[in-house]
């Protein structure tokens, strides 16, 4: 604890310092507003009442959606029950009683709920030739769940119930069901399940990498009470903007991911700062006034970066992705701001009392903090050979990306997406086995044009056509067309050859929008329309996606080097570092073709496969981890100008900067990690993906790029690294200059002299 009545000054530094003063000369206001903010937050959410917003589908398939979310009714939901035999060589449909029997008992339980379905078709029906399968060992029942929309859930439970109380008295066959409801029930579960099970692991997996970390109980639940209650503040932030900006439930998982791998970090830089000067021999409040001015300009820089760089995906014009930027950017700020206020208050609360409960072994090492003799090694063989050792490391990077330049673009389908251990998973698959097409149909919308009703002779006329305009033009489509009315919209259900998101389902796409379409509804005065469903919702999202991809791009990069250059007054630093982002960003490309579009590492890993990489998921990597990785290359860069600025040489800066960031970065890259690798554990494969991809990065971050690559750069480039051309001179931040040398033991103490920027 600082001497009693012994205030900390810090009024005239930057921001942050005056801040970081603030918050420890009021620390009991400071931290119970922290908390009161937490607390509001959680509590908001109980404030908002009505619907959220919703995402809004890009091309095509949004007009679609937004035609269909102007009429009053919902959408009734379209249902498929398959009847199989479980012996492949068992006999077919319409030799065998019990199928027929399962089929009428299916028909008699619906019955008992009358009203539940409605387009009841079986393949016992007149002209049910379309309901069995092409080798005829299977029957399909399909439906819709019907409304009003007040009783859709029941009727679907209901539905749901029938089909078990039948699947259960014919055990001998297969009695399953899949469909629009079922296949988003199930992603649904399987989402929440996935939620559950990272937040019961990341949290007590990064308290004992904190222990092992810190040595000490207190310092180890410092870090980790800012991450628990950054997220849970944003947590409930989110679900108050959820009624403004669309969030699905991808948002969680990143707003979990990302906020305790940054919170951890930005805990880690302040605490172990703070720390290390107290073991320097200096007070508390000394310790803390040099933290805030080091470690807190850092994290400060860091949080901002990361913000702006997530900010990049609002360029895609795509409304999935801004409620992904908008829950990132909310947690990260959270976690800045939690950093340079609260955290520096608990810390002069707690004073030298941070390392309580030291861990019996490791306490009395982990509380004296040391530079890391071995990165100064390497660190050391790195800048006496730069060429060899940065040579080997970028073949060695190059090499691992290679894969990345075949890599295949494609969103996983439902029956990609999910093991096939669930049930309904399960059936889909074996639905789309013998009636290619039916889980996951196109669905047209058409609508006439002077708001009357598009259920036309005309109308009807047209779609009877459809089934036979592309068997002509393409023989893509499979099973039965089916409409539905809905208000002043007819959606006609068209189901096509493939998984749904693979490129059998996209020539069949095209084939309905360019050719069956333009020859059937086209011809129809009157009237138009559009296609959705999952098919042409992937299709028109790569559409979107790879016209603005450059922007994002392009936006990143730029801004990247602009606040560079602002921090460190230098053009080789920024180019220097956006060049090695770029290589490990693509080395963990390559891992993730590799593993993912090749099928290797499926079975330890936990997944099957379907060629392709998720669509969305590149860019997304691309703008996170561009952000996450300055957090690394601003604090060892910091280290290494302090000492440069106190006087010291420039390798040797180098070797001192990476040597005391040791500790820091390496704690920091096994925490962060620790929780990208607890997504792979998780059912969904793209979470598998997100989880290897940013594992893989992180970990380049942190070795290569950390150990070899950047002190190999910044020793070939010797005093140049840090000049500023002179037109360039008048930005803002300072000088650029390092100070003149010191007397000896300067450069060894680079919190004396350091120049605020």
């Amino acid at each position: 604890m600082p001497p009693k009545g012994k205030r900390l000054q810090l009024q005239n530094g930057t921001l942050i310092e005056r801040v970081a003063g603030w918050s420890i000369r009021h620390r009991a206001l400071a931290i119970g507003g922290w908390l009161a903010l937490v607390v509001l937050a959680v509590l908001s959410t109980s404030l908002v009442s009505g619907d959220s917003a919703v995402t809004k589908d890009p091309g095509e398939s949004g007009v679609a959606q937004q035609v269909l979310n102007e009429q009053k009714d919902w959408e009734p939901v379209l249902e498929n029950v398959l009847v199989q035999s479980r012996d492949k060589d068992g006999p077919k449909f319409k030799d065998d009683p019990e199928m027929q029997q399962a089929v009428k008992d299916l028909v008699a339980e619906f019955e008992k709920t009358p009203g539940a379905v409605s387009q009841l078709r079986t393949p016992l029906n007149p002209r049910g030739e379309q309901q069995i399968s092409a080798d005829g060992r299977s029957g399909l029942v399909t439906f819709f769940v019907a409304g009003p929309n007040a009783k859709m859930d029941a009727h679907f439970d209901a539905v749901v119930d029938a089909v078990h109380k039948v699947a259960d008295r014919h055990k001998d066959i297969r009695v399953v069901q899949a469909g629009d409801q079922s296949l988003s029930r199930a992603v649904d579960d399987a989402v929440k399940e996935d939620f559950a099970s990272a937040e019961s692991t990341s949290l007590p997996i990064t308290l004992v990498i904190l222990l092992i970390v810190f040595g000490a109980l207190v310092a180890a639940a410092v870090p980790l009470l800012l991450a628990a209650t950054a997220v849970a503040a944003a947590f409930g932030l989110i679900g108050v903007l959820g009624q403004w900006v669309a969030v699905n439930s991808a948002v969680s998982s990143m707003i979990l991911l990302i906020g305790v791998a940054v919170s951890i970090d930005y805990s880690l830089f302040y605490l172990r700062r703070e720390r290390e000067e107290r073991a320097a021999g200096r007070t508390v409040a000394e310790a803390l006034r040099i933290t805030a001015k080091t470690s807190g300009h850092v994290v400060a820089v860091s949080g901002i970066t990361v913000m702006l760089c997530v900010s990049g995906l609002l360029l895609s014009g795509l409304d999935v992705f801004r409620g992904l930027t908008l829950g990132t950017v909310l947690i990260v700020g959270l976690a800045m701001i939690g950093s340079v206020t609260v955290l520096p208050a608990l810390l002069a609360a707690l004073g030298h009392r941070v390392d309580k409960g030291r861990i019996p072994w490791l306490g009395k090492r982990r509380t004296t903090v040391l530079e890391s003799r071995t990165w100064r090694r390497l660190a050391q063989k790195v800048v006496k050979r730069p060429l060899v050792w940065g040579g080997a490391a970028v073949v060695a990077l190059v090499v691992m990306a290679l894969p990345m330049f075949s890599m295949h673009l494609q969103d996983a389908a439902v029956v990609n997406s999910l093991p096939r251990s669930a049930p309904t998973v399960d059936a889909a698959i074996r639905m789309q086995d013998a009636f290619p097409g039916s889980p996951t149909p196109a669905r047209i919308a058409v609508w006439n044009t002077d708001g009357g009703s598009p259920d036309t002779p005309a109308v009807r006329a047209a779609v009877g056509k459809l089934h036979d305009e592309i068997a002509a033009s393409d023989g893509r489509l499979f099973g039965p067309v089916s409409t539905v009315r809905v208000d002043d919209v007819l959606v006609v259900r068209v189901p096509l050859a493939g998984s749904g998101t693979d490129e059998d389902s996209h020539r069949a796409l095209e084939t309905l929008r360019d050719t069956a379409l333009p020859r059937t509804l086209g011809t129809v005065d009157g009237v138009e329309y559009a296609t959705a469903g999952r098919t042409a919702f992937a299709h028109d999202f790569a559409d979107r996606l790879s016209g603005r991809t450059f922007a994002v791009i392009a936006f990143v990069l730029v801004l990247a080097f602009v606040l560079l250059l602002l921090v460190f007054r230098s053009v080789t630093i920024p180019l220097v570092s956006i060049a090695l982002n770029l290589l490990s960003m693509g080395a963990s490309y390559g891992v993730l073709t590799w593993v993912f579009q090749y099928g290797n590492l499926s079975s330890p890993l936990g997944f099957t496969s379907y060629g392709g990489v998720a669509e969305w998921l590149p860019l997304f990597m691309f703008v996170v981890l561009f952000g996450l990785s300055m957090d690394y290359h601003i604090f060892i860069l910091s280290r290494i100008r302090e000492r440069r600025q106190a006087g010291a040489e420039p390798r040797d800066a180098v070797v001192g900067g990476v040597a005391a960031s040791a500790g820091v970065v390496t704690s920091a890259a096994v925490i962060m990690t620790a929780v990208f690798t607890i997504f792979i554990t998780l059912s969904a494969i793209e979470n598998k993906m997100m989880g290897v991809g940013m594992a893989v990065a992180i970990l380049i971050d942190a070795t290569l790029v950390r150990g070899i690559l950047l002190p190999a750069a910044l020793a070939l480039l010797g005093r140049r690294a840090w000049e500023l051309p002179r037109a360039l001179r008048r930005l803002p931040g300072g000088t650029s200059r390092p100070a003149p040398a010191g007397p000896a033991g300067t450069a060894s103490r680079p919190t004396e002299g350091v120049r605020r920027t």
